[in-house]
């Protein structure tokens, strides 16, 4: 048995949730270079085959490899991703695309950032995930920076748009939490599965709109900006969730606007406003109130048995018959412990607290 590991609390979580939302980020200020002349939604739709067709070509060349390194999926997990793919692939942007018919850009904009609000909030209250004050005022600040960010000068205009624009939110809020509970298993099967079905959908909401597709260069690019700017991004999404928990990952996703929004000024000569500054001040101060927490207590963990990915660090202090080539996955068993140290609530720590 190899001897235990020990890291900052903050790896990898963090850095995978920040490099998730810069890819994010990215996706925006190069998309809208391929925009001329293609229709949104048929460029939703090859962005999120490009992640998902991407991804597949990953998987099938590594192969045995990249099986041996991650949980697979069970029939246990496939409801929980049916309802993700379902709610985040099919439902939101199915009620995005028509609310944005019926809704104007300034307010859609707007309504958009209640996607990391939904998030938190059903991670808080639903799933009872560990909340200080710290950490709301930090979410909140985040969140924050995002609304002023894409605040046009007019305020949200209530109907059915943008009752459907915040039932996106709503839906793609669900997909973050249901992804969560799977997120022990292979983060690149789920996002090229997540890829596939919201691409597929997309694309044939376009094609039944009349629209065409595009040359075959600006395929090739838009499916290369979707295979890092959603395909990878949404892998280290979800192994982020495995280390972090859902409503952590959901704020520092929150940032990408304010990544998008700097890339637009690298990329395609945006200005520097007045508007800018003060978000990027908000998320600041949002991001070092997260980065400087220390959650620590005396916790308690349970028997449990399970799979995932791992190291054998002081969770897991196990046996394990062959040669050992880290990380690795094979179904293992966690003894009753009790011990102190800093935390997230991750796959070990979503305990209870008084």
């Amino acid at each position: 048995m190899s001897e235990p590991h020990s890291h900052s609390h903050l790896w990898p979580g963090v850095p995978l949730a920040l490099g998730s939302a810069v890819l994010f980020g990215a996706t925006p200020p190069l998309s809208k270079l391929l925009l001329n002349g293609v229709n949104p939604f048929m460029l939703a739709g090859l962005l999120y085959l490009g992640a998902g067709l991407g991804l597949a070509l990953y998987r099938l060349l590594r192969g045995r490899q990249a099986a041996a390194g991650e949980a697979q999926l069970t029939a246990g997990d496939i409801p929980w991703l049916a309802l993700a793919i379902g709610m985040g692939g099919v439902i939101a942007p199915v009620l995005l695309m028509f609310g944005l018919t019926l809704n104007t850009a300034s307010s859609s904009a707007l309504l958009l950032n209640l996607e990391g609000l939904a998030t938190m909030a059903i991670a808080w209250l639903v799933y009872r995930e560990n909340v200080d004050r710290r950490l709301l005022f930090g979410a909140f600040a985040i969140l924050a920076g995002a609304i002023l960010l894409s605040w046009q000068g007019e305020g949200v205009a209530f109907n059915r748009g943008a009752l459907m624009v915040a039932g996106a939110c709503l839906a793609w809020g669900i997909d973050n939490n249901f992804t969560r509970r799977i997120s022990a298993t292979d983060p690149v099967v789920i996002a090229m599965l997540k890829g596939l079905v919201a691409g597929v959908v997309n694309v044939g909401l376009a094609l039944a709109g009349g629209a065409l597709f595009p040359p075959a260069s600006v395929i090739a690019a838009t499916a290369a900006v979707g295979f890092f700017g959603i395909g990878v991004s949404l892998v280290m999404f979800i192994v982020a969730l495995r280390h972090l928990g859902t409503a952590r990952t959901g704020a520092y996703y929150s940032l990408a606007p304010f990544i998008g929004a700097l890339l637009a000024i690298a990329i395609l000569g945006d200005a520097v406003t007045l508007k800018l500054a003060a978000a990027g001040v908000l998320m600041g101060v949002g991001l070092w109130l997260h980065l400087s927490e220390r959650h620590e207590h005396e916790h308690d963990h349970e028997e449990l048995e399970h799979e995932h990915s791992h190291v054998h660090d002081e969770h897991h202090q196990h046996h394990y018959d062959g040669p050992v080539s880290e990380p690795h996955s094979h179904w293992h068993r966690h003894a009753p412990m009790r011990h102190r140290h800093p935390h997230y609530p991750d796959l070990h720590h979503r305990h209870g607290h008084g």
